[in-house]
């Protein structure tokens, strides 16, 4: 079995066209064709569904591609780990964030993107915790910025960051009293919060599920007209005059509040979220992931917000 074998399979499988595949593979396809032929022989077994063209994967191709995904990470890491050690950190970190997390993502990418010129970094930032733990899972991403709560998946190391709460923004007329940000020790309880029209990111965000949680442990529930996995659109609304929204606090440093805004905390309860850099857990890591990894462990976020944002948000 040889690697280009296995990198002709994945194509296959993730372009479910042999014409395709070739093409990306910048091979014939009879020679692609061929390569996948060989592999089944090898295996004893029959790996893809062919009519005139791709069917499907067998469920013996189902399991291979998830081994052979794996065996082409660590063929490829081992390289880079080789690179690493003779001339430095080069080559593309894959980073995935909840939505939430990507204003934060800056601070983390700061000292890691000085300590390492070579490297390169590319960052998606639309996609939900599940979609994160599974793109890590089948090594489409080398770490991620996610939540860290009791669910989290066993094969996956976790990095803490800091602690996440959560403010309720919304147009100065719509509170009971001058509540800006900056002001002071200004808050509301999350059930007067529910009495407000709200915008709120959507239920199958996890941020979403921590507020409607939240709602919950205040003895509320709350049906939002508007709902997003933006968190620009919720600030929009807020700044619109048309709704309240609530996002994770570590938002404010980035986001410039008009005179016509207030930030509040919300408590009653107090509810706050670790968030954390996941990676691989089986040492299969990239050099570049690790790397990430420790630029992150230099950094004190809970002290940077703290200091940014005042004392609205100490607990």
């Amino acid at each position: 079995m040889l690697f280009r074998q296995l990198e002709y399979f994945v194509a296959v499988a993730e372009e479910k066209h042999f014409g395709r595949a070739a093409a990306k593979c910048h091979v014939s396809q009879p020679a692609l064709s061929a390569a996948i032929a060989k592999l089944e022989r090898e295996l004893d077994v029959k790996l893809v569904e062919r009519g005139h063209s791709f069917v499907a994967l067998t469920p013996e191709g189902e399991r291979l591609l998830s081994w052979a995904r794996g065996i082409l990470r660590d063929h490829d890491a081992f390289k880079a780990e080789l690179r690493a050690m003779r001339s430095g950190i080069a080559g593309t970190l894959r980073l995935g964030t909840i939505p939430t997390a990507s204003t934060t993502s800056s601070l983390v990418l700061s000292g890691f993107c000085s300590k390492h010129p070579r490297a390169r970094v590319k960052i998606l930032s639309q996609l939900s915790t599940s979609e994160l733990y599974k793109r890590l899972n089948a090594f489409e991403l080398d770490a991620a910025i996610v939540p860290v709560t009791n669910d989290n998946a066993p094969d996956l190391e976790f990095m803490p960051l800091y602690e996440e709460s959560y403010a309720l923004i919304a147009p100065v007329g719509m509170l009971p009293g001058p509540q800006l940000a900056g002001s002071g020790a200004s808050s509301m309880r999350w059930a007067e919060a529910a009495q407000l029209p709200l915008a709120l990111l959507t239920t199958d965000m996890r941020v979403r599920q921590i507020i409607d949680a939240a709602f919950a442990g205040a003895g509320v529930t709350v049906a939002p007209q508007v709902e997003t996995d933006s968190v620009s659109t919720l600030l929009a609304q807020a700044t619109n005059g048309d709704r309240a929204c609530i996002v994770p606090h570590t938002w404010l440093w980035t986001t410039l509040m008009s005179a016509d805004l207030a930030a509040v905390k919300l408590t009653d309860p107090v509810i706050t979220t670790p968030i954390a850099v996941a990676v691989d857990a089986k040492g299969r890591a990239p050099a570049i992931a690790r790397a990430f990894v420790e630029s992150a462990k230099q950094l004190r976020l809970d002290e940077f917000f703290a200091r940014r944002l005042g004392n609205i948000f100490d607990s």
